[in-house]
């Protein structure tokens, strides 16, 4: 009998992760609040109570530091661009830690005193958590969980409003994250240095609800699989299509000549601190002047508009003019980034 077996690609954030989510967690979880399959479940505290978001999210990256940031700092961050991209302002996150007998105090003080500071750079309170410790061989350095409660502000995104003509906005290069980890991963010497993308986004987009009311209409944080993945899950779960254009799309120097050259695709690698909105179309402009006056928001640029409904395609306008299919991955280009 042939018994399938969990493969690496199962955990990129590509095809198979959904697959996987939806014909098994999904399928035994079931319930109306798991069923929207947002980033963060949003929840009703009952009569006169509210509603909040609520997420969590576990950090594997190999290895532990890389340029521009390390697990703890991604691990905060993380969560709290999940609870952003609801709409929802981040108030509290848990911590939670794998540790691999013989990891160095020294380096779990490193990756606490960052997740220290980028908890109070997001604006957050670490309020609980929990500590384990595994005999060597049975993690890789330390794995951390992080969960996040939000509160919704009265401005909300109207996902159902969306349609033709409305614009996809990105707030910056595609990549970074993924190639700055890749690099620390094997080493790989550059005269310029390139750096992970690592930052809170609640800071870019909290401004952007309060002053663009009903006109930011989806966000979604550019994590494991990358653009690519976003704008096909997006088209997937409401049938619409998207036409982007590449020339319009943000790519760092290094990291386009990298990819080019090992036969990656920006488009498919995974970013911490990029964000993808989709906006009213006659809106679009002076959202992006203002985006760019925000923190994390100085590269954004619209690359793409909405197309008609009935043709869930992601179609890439290349620089030459060509048009070409941008697919879902079916895993991440590099496991364990995230």
């Amino acid at each position: 009998m042939n018994k399938q077996k969990i493969t690496i690609s199962h955990g990129g954030g590509g095809r198979h992760t959904r697959d996987l989510i939806q014909n098994h967690f999904a399928k035994a979880f079931s319930n109306p609040f798991l069923e929207q399959m947002d980033d963060s479940a949003i929840l009703e505290m009952g009569t006169g109570g509210g509603r909040f978001a609520f997420t969590t999210d576990s950090y594997v990256v190999k290895p532990v530091f890389f340029p521009g940031g390390n697990i703890g700092e991604l691990a905060v961050f993380g969560t709290v661009n999940d609870l952003a991209v609801s709409g929802a302002k981040p108030l509290f996150l848990s911590a939670g830690f794998i540790i691999e007998e013989g990891f160095l105090i020294e380096d779990l003080d490193r990756i606490i005193d960052s997740m220290k500071k980028a908890a109070e750079k997001a604006g957050v309170l670490i309020v609980t958590g929990d500590t384990k410790v595994v005999e060597k061989g049975g993690a890789d350095g330390v794995f951390i969980n992080t969960s996040g409660v939000g509160a919704f502000p009265e401005n909300r995104m109207e996902p159902e409003e969306v349609k033709q003509g409305d614009k996809i906005i990105v707030n910056g290069t595609m990549g970074d994250h993924g190639i700055a980890v890749m690099i620390a991963r094997n080493e790989i010497k550059l005269q310029s240095r390139l750096e992970s993308d690592t930052a809170p986004l609640n800071l870019l987009i909290m401004p952007l609800l309060e002053k663009f009311p009903g006109k930011i209409k989806f966000m979604r944080d550019i994590t494991r699989g990358g653009l690519a993945m976003v704008l096909n899950e997006f088209c997937e779960n409401r049938s619409y299509g998207v036409r982007i254009l590449e020339k319009n799309i943000p790519i760092n120097e290094n990291v386009g000549a990298i990819c080019e050259i090992l036969g990656l695709d920006p488009l498919y690698t995974a970013n911490e601190g990029k964000v993808m909105l989709v906006v009213d179309g006659d809106s679009a402009e002076a959202i992006l002047n203002i985006m760019k006056t925000l923190p994390y928001g100085d590269n954004s640029a619209i690359i793409g508009e909405l197309t008609q409904t009935g043709n869930s395609r992601v179609i890439l306008k290349t620089k030459i003019g060509t048009g070409r299919i941008i697919d879902m991955p079916s895993g991440e280009q590099l496991p364990r980034i995230c």
